[in-house]
């Protein structure tokens, strides 16, 4: 289901912010703030969602701040809905609020972070090869999102959720798309790449083997990898070139 609404008769006004706050956020719980937006748990038709809300940015002249939102409102649900029609398991999107800048997502009971997953296994001790399995689902993935022509734009452990569907089967489910657009550009897929590395090893301390299978799993499941992965190189040779400049 998915719907666009317009109108502000139900709406209520922050008259902090100068602007309108619909019914359904003063009856969902927020979980979690960010720079771009926040987050709820709420309900939509009976069921559990979590509702995205874009807000207004003060320190951005209205009319730009409205123009920007509405584009990466519109970006992140179509990549959402591309990922979806290419078999990639992201959050099921109910409905869009295009007034408020509102998306109801699907909640995805029952999971875990991918980040939450590899400390355990850290903290308990278990070896590195114990996840590989999970680093190969992983580069399978994000080479058939990339094979789409989606960029994440934020890919980190946090932003992948795991859900058992039953005793050797686990899903692997791609979420926050808040970042993300549209490009066939090998260097844009590089830089995705390089993100999730950064990310990867600075939470996950003593796992250079594990993305290096990672980046292997995603070399053999995209026939667009050697123009990606020549792009991460080169990518990566400008971080460390910034470093040393600083």
């Amino acid at each position: 289901m998915f719907q666009l609404q317009k109108g502000k008769a139900m709406a209520q006004m922050d008259s902090f912010n100068n602007r309108y706050i619909p019914p359904y956020l003063h009856k969902a719980l927020m979980i979690k703030q960010g720079a771009e937006a926040r987050v709820y748990r709420g309900t939509f038709l009976g069921k559990s969602v979590i509702i995205k809300e874009r807000f207004p940015k003060l320190y951005r002249h209205p009319l730009v701040d409205e123009k920007l939102t509405r584009r990466r409102t519109t970006q992140e649900v179509r990549s959402i809905l591309r990922c979806r029609k290419a078999g990639i398991n992201a959050p099921v999107v109910y409905f869009v609020d295009n007034t408020t800048y509102c998306i109801f997502l699907e909640d995805i009971s029952g999971s875990i972070t991918v980040k939450e997953h590899v400390a355990s296994a850290q903290a308990s001790g278990q070896n590195i090869e114990s996840l590989c399995a999970l680093a190969d689902k992983i580069g399978q993935v994000l080479a058939k999102m990339h094979d789409e022509d989606i960029i994440h734009g934020d890919l980190t452990t946090s932003n992948m959720l795991l859900v058992k569907e039953d005793a050797k089967d686990v899903k692997l489910v791609l979420i926050d798309f808040g970042l993300s657009y549209i490009s066939a550009l090998s260097e844009d897929k590089g830089v995705d790449m390089y993100v999730l590395e950064k990310a990867f090893l600075s939470t996950h301390p003593n796992t250079e083997a594990l993305f290096d299978r990672l980046l292997k799993s995603y070399t053999d499941s995209s026939k667009k990898a050697p123009g990606v992965i020549k792009k991460l190189d080169e990518v990566r040779l400008r971080g460390r070139k910034r470093s040393m400049v600083g």
